[in-house]
């Protein structure tokens, strides 16, 4: 940091979604803008910071959870859902100034803001008098400057939550300190589709883990330290950030709308067969050679050919590879280069010889949560999709250029990454392609990879869908708890 003795760490300082995760079956994000009585905002604010949920709190409420878990089950029975609700609150860089807070928090892309970082993220736009305008809808046009994070274990514990907040900023009165830009409604999926993203793939599993956090890593999890998540701790590569930074964490939003009867038309159309395959088995792997995991979770690389639900639900098991087959960096045998989880956290292909790179700096902590309705049978048998859908993305990191902008942009839609040499005897460059799910392009018809047919890999698939479409996003700093209390509000 800028000057002083770093603090020892403490998780009642720091807001709870970062390290931990606030618990959820439902989730809203208010994105709002401050109104003019700047000073009677931050007065607000400080009633709205006894209601902040810290990662104490939750480490809290998730062993009440556990422990509720395990009483069911000993008793025999399902567990009851324990009426829990968490509040988080975060600023975009408008917001910081429209606070008069201007000193420089070193991060430039957090400073220009989403809107700006569009084309650098492949975002479909026009160019309009010389300024890229992104295909998004207008609320995220418009100046936002903050996002309140409410979750719960129901939308009826979230609407009095809801409630509570507006309250303090006088919502819809006269003398109202902000107002709502608009608010995204996430749940989590129904029944056994818990857990699992709408494309139908079970997610979240290959998070790091957080030194000083997380003392007991799954096998496989990579264990970072806090400055590579939180500013001014350990790792946080920026030494220039203002002292009430400390703890604080930049947060990356992005409203994804998932294309779900398009791409299960794709696979259905592009069924891998070669390898002797039926044709709703070829669906079936060449989305789990596109994703680099099995809809149950479980790798490719560790289950090639054939889905493995015991491997997929065995968080010992379903982390723990590293693309180090003796095979692996040379063919697409297991997984090919440009699968998503390939493409988005590489492991040996970075790590090991000849590149020996470490990939910590490029860690994230996905948070967020789907939203919209399951397919309806019109959408299935059409294969259209009619009802928006998608997921509420969310990210924390310490740099933003170094985490979710350069996974985005130098990862993603990079056709060369990983980088491969070529297999003797060819001399031909191999070229991995974009990533099938994230990956975004300019020009649509460029979307291509290598390597989704194990019998044929040297074949390029072209993917003439961009499955996941971006509608929106900002760039917010959820500050520390001692931050708000000293920088951000006022006493009345």
């Amino acid at each position: 940091m800028s000057s002083g003795t770093t603090p020892a760490f403490d998780p009642a300082n720091v807001q709870g979604d970062i390290l931990v995760g606030l618990p959820k079956k439902s989730q809203q994000y208010i994105i709002f803008q401050i109104d003019d009585n700047v000073t009677a905002f931050r007065q607000h604010l400080a009633k709205l910071i006894p209601l902040i949920t810290t990662t104490s709190q939750v480490m809290q409420d998730r062993a009440k959870i556990a422990a509720n878990k395990k009483a069911a089950q000993e008793q025999g029975k399902a567990p009851e859902l324990l009426k829990l609700s968490g509040v988080n609150i975060a600023f975009s860089h408008a917001g910081l100034v429209k606070l008069g807070i201007t000193d420089d928090i070193g991060d430039s892309a957090f400073t220009g803001g989403q809107l700006k970082d569009a084309p650098t993220l492949g975002d479909q736009g026009t160019t309009v008098n010389g300024t890229f305008v992104p295909d998004w809808i207008p609320a995220f046009k418009s100046t936002i400057h903050g996002v309140i994070l409410i979750s719960g274990d129901s939308d009826v514990t979230i609407a009095a939550t809801r409630l509570a907040i507006e309250a303090i900023f006088n919502f819809g009165a006269h003398n109202a300190t902000l107002h709502e830009v608009i608010t995204l409604q996430g749940t989590v999926r129904p029944g056994a589709e818990k857990g699992h993203e709408h494309f139908g793939f079970l997610d979240g599993i290959s998070q790091p883990a957080v030194q000083g956090i997380d003392t007991n890593p799954n096998p496989g999890q990579e264990t970072v330290r806090q400055g590579i998540m939180l500013c001014g701790r350990e790792g946080d590569s920026v030494t220039t950030r203002p002292s009430w930074a400390l703890d604080g964490s930049f947060l990356a939003l992005r409203y994804l709308f998932q294309l779900v009867p398009e791409f299960n038309t794709f696979l259905k159309s592009n069924a891998i067969t070669s390898t002797g395959l039926s044709p709703a088995e070829g669906s079936e792997l060449l989305g789990a050679r596109l994703v680099g995991r099995w809809k149950s979770g479980a790798p490719v690389d560790l289950a090639p050919l054939k889905d493995d639900p015991a491997l997929g639900a065995d968080p010992l098991r379903n982390n723990n590879f590293r693309y180090a087959f003796p095979d692996d960096p040379n063919t697409a045998d297991r997984c090919p280069f440009a699968a998503h989880t390939r493409k988005t956290n590489p492991r040996a292909d970075l790590e090991d010889p000849p590149i020996n790179a470490s990939t910590e700096s490029r860690r994230i902590i996905r948070r967020g949560v789907q939203f919209g309705p399951e397919v309806s049978p019109a959408e299935a048998a059409t294969g259209k999709t009619q009802q928006g859908r998608g997921l509420i993305f969310v990210a924390y990191q310490s740099n933003i250029p170094n985490g979710f902008q350069f996974i985005q942009h130098s990862w993603a839609n990079n056709v060369n990454f990983p980088p491969k040499q070529p297999v003797p005897p060819s001399t031909a460059p191999v070229v991995p392609g974009f990533d099938p799910i994230i990956g975004q392009a300019s020009d649509i018809t460029s979307r291509t990879l290598i390597g989704t047919d194990p019998g044929n890999q040297g074949n390029s698939l072209s993917l003439p869908t961009q499955w996941v479409v971006p509608k929106g996003g900002e760039y917010f700093f959820s500050p520390s708890i001692p931050a708000l209390r000293t920088t951000f509000a006022l006493s009345s």
